[in-house]
């Protein structure tokens, strides 16, 4: 699962940077050539979420994520133990959760045959595939998280 998430990061790496790729050629063709832009807005909104979301699962895997630590630090042994256990499991709920509606979202809008609705109006599916993948990897992460013990 470790390989999996760090494989993942790189393919949000991938996807932030071309998000920016995007904004930056919004930023020319508008202002630059005074053009009218149709894509780029979008594309940009898609790439950047889609990083985030399949990023999510390294971020935890490598310990990133921001959280409010006074208590667990003052606690030792067991309590500590367990209070990272009921929040892992806690995460792994919402997760597992969060995957099944998104796949199931993902699949409707495939078969629908949805679009965005924009001027761009790209079908929907693909802009989904990232939060339907994310969300089970980072469910997927939990649980090697939680059979492996705290790091």
């Amino acid at each position: 699962m470790d390989r999996l998430s760090i494989a993942m990061a790189v393919v949000a790496g991938a996807a932030l940077f071309a998000g920016v790729l995007a904004v930056c050629h919004m930023i020319f063709v508008r202002y630059l050539l005074g053009e009218s832009t149709t894509w780029q807005t979008e594309f940009a909104i898609f790439s950047i979420t889609g990083a985030m979301l399949l990023g999510a699962p390294y971020v935890l895997l490598t310990g990133g994520q921001v959280a409010v630590t006074v208590l667990p630090d003052a606690l030792k042994g067991g309590i500590k133990c367990a209070m990272n256990l009921i929040a892992s499991l806690c995460g792994l709920a919402f997760c597992i959760a969060l995957a099944y509606g998104s796949w199931l979202y993902l699949l409707e809008a495939y078969h629908g045959g949805w679009t965005t609705g924009t001027v761009w109006n790209p079908p929907l599916w693909p802009a989904l595939v990232p939060l339907a993948l994310g969300s089970t990897l980072l469910a997927l992460q939990y649980l090697a998280e939680i059979l492996g013990g705290a790091r």
